[in-house]
């Protein structure tokens, strides 16, 4: 793919506008003061300074989390930008908030949330935010306890709200201990149970049928982040522990998805959804100025931001019309197609005596240490490794992992840290499967460099 050629997405937007002015056409006509020649020469500044960043629209990009948005997203956020929507009150957001509405529908249906209160937000972080607060309202006083592999956020957000945090151990593939977090339940204290399928760090899908069966006994809440992984519910190649968390996702009370990572959107596109409408009565408020065009609901009256880009909504509800979240579609197999290559990668590494894969994906995201005599020097050639491999632009992350979690792949033969630096890809665009045989051969060739 090259930027002038995205599926032809952007070529189809001079007809598109010509479409959008038809339905203004009943008003005068006018012409913003511009300039187009400093228009032209400013956006070619602009593209000379983006090309300072890392390719992360290519194959051979494979480390973060940054997945492209899909040409229709682009082009469907480029055309909406035109009337620059603000998806707080209607007034400023007509067409895209019932764009929005469809859409966060659509992704609630995908999860088995019927009925359901949701609404996008600039992200995962603020989604989140928005259900340990209503967790908070319910349970007064009482904990947030979320895993050790959780996202650092709910660590961070409980402290915002003034809620106590208990971080509860993993097993040796980084999900939630089940037992340790029956114990402490057992105290009393703890009001929501964070659920993470799957962890930014590993991609390890928390036990939450366990955690569902434990809200039989113990009074708690269950917010799912499935901020990274929650579009997985539709893929057909999932293990059975991983296949049978998704299953129960729509016993959750609470649920995020971030459709700016797998659902192919723009930055920043965040969603939460709430399996009982009734706590929209936490958001209540009133603001005379903007809310008085329309006695219908606005997406302001049930959301803790204020402006949000309507253009969010636009791009997501066209990438939704054309790729549904149905099992079998095409999305649904995009991810699948993410996954075996997660798994080809992980096989190669295995038969690679230099590396230890900690432990299969369970997702599309893979880990692996390098062999080394000690923990500080696998590190070290780790680092290495990363450095080398960016030269030959096959672009890789770092991430490090406890000892609990890296012992049963064996990597070291003494232990002289608690810790080890690994390398993490994440398999996250549908192409790197046919791309993961010159994948591995640049690694090999880095592999070789570093030494």
């Amino acid at each position: 793919m090259t930027f002038d050629h995205q599926g032809d997405a952007f070529h189809h937007l001079a007809e598109c506008l010509k479409s959008l002015d038809r339905g203004f056409e009943n008003l005068p006509e006018f012409s913003p003061r511009v300039d187009p020649e400093a228009i032209r020469t400013t956006l070619l500044e602009t593209a000379e300074r983006l090309r300072e960043n890392r390719p992360y629209h290519h194959p051979l990009y494979i480390g973060q989390m940054l997945k492209p948005p899909h040409p229709v997203a682009r082009a469907a956020y480029a055309l909406a930008m035109c009337l620059n929507p603000n998806n707080h009150a209607l007034d400023g957001g007509l067409a895209t908030s019932a764009m929005e509405k469809e859409a966060v529908a659509g992704i609630a249906r995908m999860f088995g949330l019927e009925p359901h209160l949701g609404h996008l937000c600039g992200g995962g972080t603020m989604a989140n935010f928005e259900a340990l607060w209503v967790g908070r309202e319910l349970r007064p006083g009482r904990a947030v306890a979320a895993s050790a592999q959780a996202h650092y956020t709910h660590a961070r957000l409980s402290a915002v709200l003034g809620m106590p945090f208990v971080k509860l151990p993993v097993d040796a593939t980084g999900r939630m201990d089940a037992q340790a977090l029956e114990q402490a339940l057992e105290v009393g204290a703890i009001g929501t149970v964070v659920v993470t399928l799957g962890t930014t760090a590993a991609g390890g899908v928390d036990p939450l049928d366990r955690v569902l069966d434990l809200r039989s006994r113990y009074d708690f809440r269950v917010h799912v982040d499935a901020a990274y992984g929650g579009y997985f519910t539709l893929a057909d190649n999932l293990e059975p522990e991983p296949r049978g968390a998704f299953r129960r996702i729509d016993e959750a009370d609470s649920i995020v998805i971030d459709p700016h990572k797998h659902g192919l959107q723009p930055y920043g596109c965040g969603c939460v959804l709430f399996r009982d409408p009734a706590v929209g009565r936490f958001y209540k408020h009133d603001s005379p100025y903007t809310y008085f065009s329309s006695s219908e609901l606005h997406l302001g009256e049930i959301s803790l931001e204020c402006s949000r880009a309507g253009a969010s909504a636009a791009a997501l509800w066209a990438t939704m019309r054309m790729l549904p979240l149905v099992p079998g579609g095409a999305f649904a197999s995009g991810l699948e197609s993410c996954r075996e290559a997660a798994l080809a990668l992980h096989r190669a590494l295995e038969a690679n005596d230099r590396y230890a894969p900690l432990f299969p994906p369970q997702l599309d995201i893979v880990v692996w240490a390098v062999r080394a005599a000690t923990a500080k020097d696998s590190s070290k050639r780790a680092r290495r490794l990363f450095d080398a491999a960016e030269r030959l632009n096959l672009h890789l992350a770092l991430a490090t992992f406890p000892r609990a979690m890296c012992e049963a792949a064996r990597p070291v033969a003494t232990w002289d840290a608690d810790e080890i630096v690994c390398l993490r890809a994440c398999v996250m665009k549908p192409e790197h499967r046919e791309w993961m045989p010159e994948i591995l051969r640049r690694l090999n060739r880095s592999e070789a460099a570093r030494d």
